[in-house]
C-alpha cells in the first residue's frame, strides 16, 4: 500500500474518531461505547442531571457553616480538656 494513502486512511480514522468523542461529550450520546459493544442504546436519554448554579452555592454555604462550627468546636478550652480526660 502507499504511504500516501496509508496516511490519508490513518488521518480520517482519527478525524472520525474526534468528531465522535467530540459528540459523546456535547450530547452524552455514548456513540463510542456503542461503537465498542459496550452500550445498547446510544441515543438512550440517561442524561445526568447537574446541579445548577444557585444549588451549588448554597451547599458551599451549608458547608462552610458546619466547617466554621466545628472549628469552633475544636478550638475551644473544654473540648481539649475533654479529650485529655477520655485519654485518660
Amino acid at each position: 500500500m502507499d504511504p500516501l494513502k496509508f496516511t490519508l486512511i490513518l488521518s480520517i480514522i482519527a478525524v472520525i474518531s474526534l468528531a465522535v468523542c467530540w459528540l459523546d461529550h456535547k450530547n452524552n450520546w455514548q456513540l463510542a461505547d456503542w461503537l465498542n459493544g459496550r452500550c445498547s442504546n446510544p441515543f438512550s436519554q440517561t442524561q445526568k442531571t447537574t446541579p445548577s448554579q444557585d444549588e451549588k452555592n448554597l451547599l458551599i454555604q451549608q458547608l462552610t457553616e458546619r466547617v466554621q462550627i466545628l472549628e469552633k468546636i475544636v478550638t475551644e478550652p473544654s473540648y481539649e480538656l475533654n479529650q485529655k480526660l477520655n485519654q485518660l
